[in-house]
This record gives C-alpha cells, structure tokens and sequence, in this order.
C-alpha cells in the first residue's frame, strides 16, 4: 500500500470531472421535479446521450457536434416521457423505468459498430497565467468547457427558480397544478419543456462520460450514473447549490475508491467500488424523512379536464 502515490491536486481535478455528468443530470432532473414530474428514466436518457455523442463526435470529428447531438438524443428519447405521462397520463414511476430499459437497449444497438474506436479529444480551456498558478491553476483552471457550462447552468437554473417569472410559473405547476391552471397557465406545455430540458441535460451528461471522462464507448457505460443523479436531487432538497455540492460528494467518493485502489489498499475491490453507491443509500435512508423541499404536487398526474 503506497498512499504517497496519489497526488491531491490531481485527486481534485479529477473529482470535478468525475462529478461533472453527476451534476449536469442532477440539474436536468431538478427541473423536471420543480414542475412536479418524477422521471426515473434518467439513466436511459443519459446512455443514449452518451452514444448519441460519441457516434456524431467521430463520424464528424467534432466535439462540439458531439454534445449537441448528445442533448437532441436525450431530448428526443425524454418525448417518449412526455407522450406516456403528459398525453397518455401513464404511471410516472412505471414509464420512467421503462425508459431507462429501452435506453440501455437503444443505446447497445446503436453502438455495436463503435466499441474499440477513440473519439477525437476536446481541448482543454487553459487561461493564460491562471492556468500556471501553483495548486490552483491545475484544480480550477485547466479542465474542458463542458466542466464550466455545468457550473454556469446550476448558477442559471439558480437565478431562474428563484428570481424570474419563468421559474415562479415553473414552481407553482409544481406546487399545486389545479391552481396554475385555473390562473391560466398551461401545465401541459410548462411540463412538456421542463421534461425535455432534463432530457437534454441527461444526454448532456452521458456525452460527458463517453468523450471525456472515459474517452471511448462501452455498453452500459453510465454504470448507475443516472440513479445516483435521482438521488442527489432529493440529497440536495431541490436546491441547485446543493446540487453541485452533492454532486462533487459523490465525485470524490469515487475518484477517492479508484486513487486508493491504484494505490493498493487492503481492501477488497469489489467493496471500494460498491462504496459511491452505499454512501448514496445511506445520504437516502438519512434523508428520507425530510421532505421539506420536494414540490408538493410531484409524481401526480395533470388532467386537463379540471
């Protein structure tokens, strides 16, 4: 066991990586549940982002195509969402799950021809003189863009739910629909774009995992991403601050696991690698009994009729 091999500046770095499609589904997710919607298919949605992304970022060569594409595949598979609970009004939990089965099943179709291929590199954002700065420059100033757009999105979604008239609308459908509606807003449609801006986000953060953070494509990659994203929702009493700062919780959990099983520690593997997942079971258990942050008409279904 050699622990002086991990570097903590390094550990650091790669924790803000590691947290990064963490966080841009946490964020997604958010929104969705504000406007009183549970969808358990994150994951699904995150997979398909993740080969929707590599796929275009190598037939194209670009990145950047990569994650936009990434965010239309997430977006398009979150319609699947919408039509089931929105139009059908089907069960939330129930069509959420089948959406994350149908995305890990989509998503190993559609990358059969990929496995085995290295996607092209997204450079870096190295700023001049804060780069080079001791400790700090590795640590804040030298990661990808899609790092800081994960960052800028929790300040936006922050600003919005809390000080324009968007994210007020967003929270009272949220809150108690009938009433919305009966002061005219259109729950349907409110819902409709807040499912669709977390199916974004989602393909965002499974691009993440495929062009980035493990540059290559394997089947099931995300590798319960998704659900610790579901998770770290309620872990962050729908807060977007609390959200980034679970989400780099969780980050450090497992960048932590993998330094100390490089770094040979006597424990087994298996247990090192189970540990983000039981710390995300344990901040549940934990939390479960205080709701006090979750929107009051979350998970229930809209009729129009009313």
């Amino acid at each position: 066991m050699d622990l002086s091999a991990i570097n903590p500046v390094l550990l650091v770095a790669s924790l803000m990586v590691a947290a990064t499609p963490l966080l841009l589904a946490a964020i997604g997710e958010l929104v969705v549940e504000k406007a009183g919607v549970l969808n358990l298919g994150v994951e699904g949605m995150m997979i398909t982002g993740a080969i929707c992304g590599f796929a275009i970022s190598v037939e194209t060569g670009s990145p950047w195509l990569g994650f936009i594409a990434a965010a239309i595949g997430g977006a398009i598979l979150s319609l699947l969402f919408v039509l089931m609970t929105q139009v059908a009004l089907a069960n939330q939990v129930a069509s959420g799950l089948a959406l994350t089965l149908f995305g890990l099943g989509l998503s190993a179709l559609m990358g059969q021809s990929y496995v085995g291929i290295k996607p092209p590199a997204m450079g870096r954002l190295d700023l001049p003189v804060l780069s080079d700065l001791p400790v700090v420059g590795p640590i804040l100033f030298s990661h990808d863009p899609i790092l800081y757009l994960g960052i800028g999105l929790t300040g936006a979604v922050w600003w919005v739910l809390k000080y324009s008239r968007a994210g007020l609308i967003l929270r009272a459908v949220g809150e108690n629909h009938d009433a919305a509606h009966a002061l005219g807003y259109k729950v349907i449609r409110i819902r409709v774009l807040a499912i669709l801006f977390g199916g974004a986000c989602a393909g965002l953060g499974g691009a993440y995992i495929s062009l980035i953070r493990v540059p290559q494509w394997t089947e099931g990659m995300t590798a319960g991403v998704g659900w610790i994203a579901l998770a770290l929702v309620v872990f962050a009493s729908w807060k977007p601050w609390r959200a980034l700062l679970g989400a780099y919780l969780f980050g450090g959990v497992t960048v932590v696991q993998l330094n100390l099983q490089a770094a040979g520690v006597a424990i087994p593997v298996e247990y090192l690698a189970m540990s983000p997942y039981l710390i995300t079971i344990l901040v549940l258990v934990i939390l479960s009994a205080d709701k006090s942050g979750a929107p009051a008409a979350l998970g229930r279904s809209f009729h129009a009729s009313h």
